[in-house]
């Protein structure tokens, strides 16, 4: 099937290219998931919030940060898009 992809006139399929601002990306993304798979480490009841146990107050923080890391990742990757478009001459990556 490999043969089909590598025939004369089969337009060039470029891999994908892990930048520094990428990485940045992917960091933002799955920052979220990693704090709140690791249970261990908020799953107490000190310190309290006003009142609240740190777990519970620990999981609405990071409701915050996530959406902060989102609009950042976003973001950049917008930012990397429209440099792309530039270098390649305005055609589409």
């Amino acid at each position: 099937m490999s043969e089909a992809s590598d025939a004369p006139g089969a337009p060039e399929v470029k891999p994908p290219v892990v930048t520094p601002v990428r990485v940045v990306i992917a960091l933002c993304l799955i920052a979220p998931f990693v704090a709140m798979l690791w249970v261990s480490s908020y799953a107490k009841v000190d310190p309290a919030f006003i009142g609240i146990p740190f777990f519970y107050w620990y999981q609405m923080l990071w409701v915050f940060i996530s959406t902060a890391l989102t609009m950042i990742a976003y973001k950049l990757w917008n930012r990397d898009q429209r440099a792309r478009k530039s270098q390649n001459g305005g055609a589409s990556a």
